[in-house]
């Protein structure tokens, strides 16, 4: 068996002390890819495991590879022996592929390891909802890196060395020896890279810094003069390359750790519909529902029950939407709309916490309705 040491001379863009629990610390962090000649731990041999970690501050791989097919239980006895130092792993599509092929191999050799201590992440997992958002054709990992503009030696596939290892195994050809340990070495250099994808999914699942908010008039399509707000917005991880998205009548764009929202803004009279209509009354000539402690002192002719559809109070505000309710109170322009809104109240302009969460919610209702 050959173990190679190699230092890396790049390092990720993106901070993984974020994707870390508490008391894990970067040197405790391992990214693995593995080399089969299958797809099937039963049925292929395991000639490389390859792994990247943090030691003495800055990045280095070790590839472990078997010879010949009799040192694949060494290659794997090797891994998981310098595993054991390690909390943390990051892999590629590894949930799918190369964790449980590894874990079946143990257990074909009847031997005790497994990777349930561990916590870790796939990045391919991670990204894969925000495919088409990125505009991406496919999740392989050589398509991600030619998204970020990455570039490689190896010009193989993990399936066309397959039959290169069975040669070199008869072979012993060092050309071939460089090809299998390339293929790999690019993988897991290109990980350190790819790591940064991570950023995209951070824009949905965690919190969002408003910057600075201002309001902006504009000419809509039809030639109307309309409002927007827009938040400037800062992120916990840049973007390895700018993005933008529209959908529910708002646009998002990005680049690096800065970002913009623009949120339509909408001044007008809506309605707030009360939910216990049956305590109100319904006034016709004011337009408005009144709680029948108050409104059973108006005649009777000037008043009848309030059902949940004249159940409301009218204001003219300026209103932000909301896809869910955030905010309350919330105010519809129909008792049937299923348009939600929330007064812009001088004391919301005020409230930092408030835009934070808004603009949070307003990327993931951003997210779950981008095809609308």
């Amino acid at each position: 068996m050959k173990t190679i040491t190699v230092p890396i001379e790049d390092s990720p863009a993106y901070p993984i002390e974020q994707l870390l629990n508490e008391g894990t610390t970067l040197s405790e962090v391992l990214f693995v890819d593995i080399e089969t000649t299958g797809f099937t731990a039963s049925g292929s041999a395991l000639y490389l495991v390859g792994c990247v970690y943090f030691m003495d501050e800055k990045w280095t791989y070790t590839q472990f590879f078997a010879e010949n097919y009799d040192e694949e239980l060494a290659v794997l006895t090797a891994f998981f022996e310098f595993a054991v130092d390690y909390k943390f792993l990051i892999h590629y599509n590894g949930n799918r592929f190369d964790l449980p092929y590894l874990s079946q191999k143990s257990a074909q050799y009847s031997l005790p390891y497994s990777f349930d201590r561990f916590d870790g992440i796939d990045i391919y997992r991670r990204i894969a909802p925000y495919k088409d958002i990125l505009g991406l054709p496919d999740l392989k990992q050589k398509t991600v890196e030619e998204f970020l503009g990455l570039e490689r030696d190896d010009k193989y596939s993990g399936g066309q060395l397959i039959s290169r290892y069975h040669d070199y195994v008869c072979e012993k050809d060092p050309a071939l020896l460089d090809e299998l340990l390339l293929h790999n070495a690019d993988d897991l250099k290109g990980m350190l890279k790819v790591v940064s994808m991570l950023a995209y999914p951070d824009l949905f699942l965690k919190p969002l810094r408003v910057m600075k908010v201002h309001a902006n008039y504009f000419n809509d399509v039809n030639k109307k003069r309309s409002q927007e707000i827009i938040l400037k917005l800062r992120f916990t991880s840049p973007l390895p390359k700018a993005i933008s998205l529209r959908a529910l009548g708002c646009y998002f764009s990005g680049e690096g750790i800065d970002g913009s929202l623009k949120v339509p803004l909408f001044e007008e009279e809506m309605k707030y519909f009360y939910s216990n209509f049956k305590d109100y009354y319904y006034l016709p000539a004011e337009d408005t529902a009144m709680h029948k402690a108050i409104a059973g002192f108006v005649d009777k002719e000037h008043r009848v029950q309030a059902t949940a559809s004249n159940c409301y109070t009218r204001k003219k505000s300026f209103y932000l939407p909301q896809w869910e309710v955030l905010f309350t109170p919330f105010f519809k322009r129909e008792y049937r709309s299923k348009e939600l809104f929330f007064e812009l109240t001088d004391e919301f302009k005020k409230s930092r916490s408030g835009f934070n969460m808004y603009a949070e919610h307003i990327m993931s209702s951003m997210f779950q309705h981008r095809d609308d």
